[in-house]
């Protein structure tokens, strides 16, 4: 067995582990959020207001995180998961551009988000890191 190949399967426990920690942050801050839509708690409510979105799908905006929120905590259904919420999160960015919120610091705060999905799958799953290898040529 070769050094690379050494180094590379020490590392991937690590990389393993600090890739559930990480999508388990993510998954803790979305269900969070989730939870919030569902129940329909006054600053939810306020939010949808300011951006323009009625009351009535909040709760439904709420149940699609939620379901993909799962399916990304969900070893099996992971990727599935991370290409939903990719797709919601792109929902976000520009719900929040439509009424000119603070590029930086609201508008990609779901990009943030989004990264840090990609970032914990591709740390904790194997295939995902085959899928899409990341590496220095020359």
């Amino acid at each position: 067995m070769s050094t690379a190949t050494t180094s590379v399967t020490a590392e991937s426990g690590t990389a393993r582990r600090v890739g559930w920690v990480l999508s388990g942050l993510v998954g803790a801050f979305l269900l969070f959020d989730a939870v919030g839509k569902l129940l329909k708690i006054g600053p939810v409510e306020d939010s949808a207001a300011e951006l323009g979105l009625p009351v009535h799908i909040i709760v439904p905006i709420g149940v699609v995180l939620l379901l993909c929120t799962v399916l990304y905590l969900v070893p099996r259904t992971a990727p599935l998961g991370a290409v939903l919420l990719t797709g919601y999160l792109g929902g976000a960015v520009l719900t929040n551009w439509r009424v000119e919120k603070p590029l930086f610091s609201t508008v990609l705060f779901a990009v943030y988000v989004g990264i840090a999905v990609w970032a914990g799958l591709y740390l904790r799953d194997r295939k995902v890191r085959e899928l899409l290898p990341l590496r220095r040529e020359g």
